[in-house]
């Protein structure tokens, strides 16, 4: 018997000496990369472990493959990692609802707009409301803003709603003005509502004039709603975009978004910022911020001012080539009111300004009532415009900039001529922004521009567009470094959201999200950059992309 155990105990040694390991268990490894880690010294690394979707280690292959057995390894075969890219500005619902509509975007002309709304119409023939987005009258021969005469020429029966690519005015369809009871003109406050030489509208609606027809486009249903975001994660995370902040949505799409998350049918984290109206001020003071692994709600957009191109903006003094001002989307003493009684929760605020007037007001209002601003970290969204001696602001009552580069390429064509040159040279100013606050939150105003980061990268370093023009680059002083760049685009917004000790870097204890991309941006030519693709993408340590 006792001989029995004695071989028994042996075999089972024997056995475990070959087969058994000590080696910690884990979940994934991922080694002979080079790793940008964006920690607070920029540290490069070849290697990092990943368990229960967080990194526990980063270092070397060698080592970190010696010490865990993992249930998935990767070779990055010497390519390069990043931390998860983090849209600091974009709009998830918008980006959606583009996907399904009339793309007007690089139309060249008014006729080209026609055409592409005749394909459209053509092959979705059950279509009961025809939604477009994207046309930009800037890139046309005739630069003047459209009007419906051609609309209901040619499609006389169909309402018709087509945004312009800032999403701050639309080209209405008579059809469309008829439903929503339009057949007049009249004052609209923070709106417009253009007219023709009879008085009549000629469908052209800017900013607080635009909800008035909107309003009577069909929502889509939940489950179909649900297919629309899950399609345009798709896109956002095919370019490495792990963690997005959604700007501005209304208590139904924060209600829908609450359910997917909750239901695990969406994957990419979204920082979810309110949409400032009486009621939903009203309702989420009440019921408080909101906080789940995927979904934030702790923070409301306000809404100061337009947006250059439709000549909504707020400028102190008029526009170089239009006798107007532009105007504020409510007055400054509802501004004021609002931010007072915001400053006294514990909800962020985060106000859309471009002109210079709308900055001046908005951060001359934060500064009045905020008196621990750095740890509140209020932003203003965009910081287009500013006039030289407001620039101190963002240092005097420490706000965040959030700005989007590629703004700056594509409104060099044209934004001379909207504010002269003196107004220009304080545009599109993120080395100035960066210097006074020390950061940048770096995004893409996805659906206005692409959602694809590298492309926002490429705007800020090199300040071209992707033909490379101008020669030398718009504004240069004005470029900020790779480095800075990478950093905006990660911890920097990550910080400007509060989640800089759960993502934005690749360190021990933080959310395991990150991007392998096939090449290196930090070295990359510059003409190189819009071109790099995304390898794989990961969130908490499970791939949702692979190339």
């Amino acid at each position: 018997m006792n001989k029995s155990i004695t071989k028994l105990f042996f075999f089972l040694l024997l056995g475990c000496l070959f087969g058994c390991t000590t080696n910690k268990q884990i979940d994934l490894i991922v080694y002979n990369a080079k790793v940008y880690t964006v920690d607070s010294a920029f540290t490069t690394i070849e290697a990092f472990a990943v368990n229960n979707g967080v990194f526990i280690e980063t270092g070397s292959s060698q080592d970190l493959l010696n010490k865990y057995e993992a249930k998935e390894k990767i070779d990055a075969g010497g390519k390069f990692i990043y931390p998860g890219f983090y849209d600091a500005h974009g709009h998830f619902f918008m980006l959606a609802e583009a996907m399904d509509e009339v793309n007007l975007v690089g139309a060249a002309s008014y006729n080209e707009i026609l055409d592409r709304l005749r394909t459209y119409i053509a092959a979705n023939p059950d279509k009961k409301w025809i939604v477009g987005n994207g046309w930009d009258q800037n890139l046309w021969e005739d630069k003047n803003f459209p009007v419906k005469d051609s609309l209901d020429k040619y499609f006389p029966d169909l309402p018709i709603y087509l945004t312009r690519v800032d999403y701050h005015a639309a080209l209405a369809s008579g059809k469309a003005l008829e439903i929503a009871s339009l057949d007049s003109a009249y004052f609209v406050d923070g709106g417009l509502i253009s007219v023709n030489e009879e008085g009549l509208p000629d469908g052209i609606l800017v900013d607080n004039a635009m909800q008035l027809v909107s309003k009577h486009i069909p929502k889509n249903q939940n489950s179909a709603l649900l297919k629309m975001l899950r399609r345009a994660q798709d896109s956002l995370v095919s370019v490495g975009l792990t963690s997005i902040v959604d700007a501005g949505l209304n208590e139904s799409q924060i209600d829908a978004l609450k359910v997917f998350y909750n239901e695990d049918s969406l994957q990419i984290r979204d920082y979810a910022m309110v949409m400032a109206t009486p009621e939903s001020v009203k309702e989420f003071l009440r019921a408080g911020t909101f906080e789940s692994d995927r979904l934030t709600v702790r923070s409301f957009k306000l809404m100061a001012d337009g947006a250059l191109g439709s000549r909504g903006a707020c400028l102190i003094h008029a526009y170089h080539d239009a006798p107007t001002n532009g105007f504020l989307l409510q007055s400054p003493k509802d501004f004021d009111d609002l931010i007072q009684r915001l400053a006294r929760s514990n909800f962020q605020v985060n106000t859309h300004a471009i002109g210079d007037s709308a900055n001046r007001i908005i951060l001359d209002s934060y500064g009045k009532y905020l008196k621990d601003g750095k740890e509140r970290r209020w932003r203003i969204e965009h910081a287009q415009v500013i006039q030289p001696n407001d620039f101190h602001k963002f240092k005097d009552f420490q706000i965040i900039p959030s700005v989007q580069p590629t703004h700056a390429t594509s409104d060099m064509y044209w934004a001379g001529e909207r504010l002269g040159e003196e107004r220009l040279k304080t545009s599109y100013a993120y080395k100035q922004l960066l210097d006074q606050y020390g950061l940048l939150a770096l995004g893409s105003d996805f659906p206005v521009e692409h959602y694809n980061p590298l492309y926002g990268f490429h705007a800020a370093v090199a300040r071209v567009d992707k033909n490379g023009f101008p020669n030398g680059g718009f504004q240069m002083e004005n470029a900020i470094s790779r480095e800075q760049a990478l950093r905006g685009m990660t911890i920097w917004a990550a910080y400007s959201c509060f989640q800089e000790r759960k993502r934005g870097s690749i360190e021990k204890g933080k959310d395991a999200d990150f991007v392998i991309l096939e090449e290196d941006i930090m070295t990359a030519k510059n003409e190189t950059l819009r071109d790099i693709k995304t390898l794989r993408t990961v969130i908490a340590g499970e791939t949702v992309f692979k190339r």
